[in-house]
């Protein structure tokens, strides 16, 4: 089965540290996130809008000038056509990273192997997830997935998108106090950028002064590596 692309960026800096990357956008999420910054990744359609043929001979011209690939979406691990593409990627002598949300625990752990670096994404808190994805009971899935990505071994950056319509300073402390307790060490929050949502309600909150320098202090020196992305 071949994966089902919705785009593809072929030179990035910034999607896997410290590395340059092309990044694959896999078509295809479950989840309905106010925030989200590729809504028209999120629905699969019948074709794909971009065949994998041609996403593979635009990254064999890239040997030699990009050090990896980046499958992000949308959702990778929902298409079953990840692993194969992550395998013939690796074939062509790129390291591979991996944007996850970690819905499908199962299919985690089956492309893990495969992967050099993972940026996985951690919304909210486990009773506030609901209210972001908009899905009922969508914490269980992304916690079995943070268990097996610290158990794995592989490289990797859990973070949070933050809003302060969405997320209080009590929730954020609150989280990374969760995170720090099930042995996270790298953690980022990235603040709420417009680009991309279509949630107006969203778009007009100021996130300037969120948030706040105590805030920060307080995650900061709950873990190895801390970041907070504003841009």
């Amino acid at each position: 089965m071949q994966l089902k692309v919705g785009g593809i960026t072929p030179f990035s800096a910034t999607d896997y540290p410290g590395k340059l990357a092309a990044v694959v956008f896999v078509q295809g999420c479950p989840w309905r996130c106010g925030y989200c910054h590729n809504p028209h990744l999120q629905s699969r359609t019948e074709d794909s809008p971009l065949a994998w043929e041609q996403v593979l001979a635009l990254l064999q011209r890239r040997v030699g000038l990009i050090d990896a690939v980046v499958f992000s979406g949308g959702e990778p691990t929902m298409d079953a056509g990840l692993e194969d593409a992550m395998r013939e990627v690796r074939s062509l002598g790129f390291g591979v990273g991996l944007h996850t949300a970690g819905m499908y625990p199962r299919r985690l752990q089956e492309v893990l192997p495969l992967v050099d670096w993972v940026g996985m994404d951690i919304k909210a808190t486990p009773q506030g997830y609901d209210a972001i994805t908009q899905v009922a009971d969508s914490a269980k899935a992304v916690w079995a997935s943070a268990g097996i990505l610290l158990a794995s071994g592989v490289t990797h950056e859990f973070r949070t998108t933050v809003h302060p319509d969405l997320h209080s300073e009590q929730d954020l402390l609150a989280l990374a106090q969760t995170l720090n307790a099930m042995g996270v060490r790298n953690y980022a929050m990235q603040v709420f950028r417009n680009t991309g949502c279509q949630n107006i309600d969203l778009t007009v909150i100021s996130t300037t002064t969120y948030p706040s320098a105590d805030l920060i202090a307080k995650v900061c020196a709950l873990f190895d590596r801390f970041v907070l992305r504003r841009e």
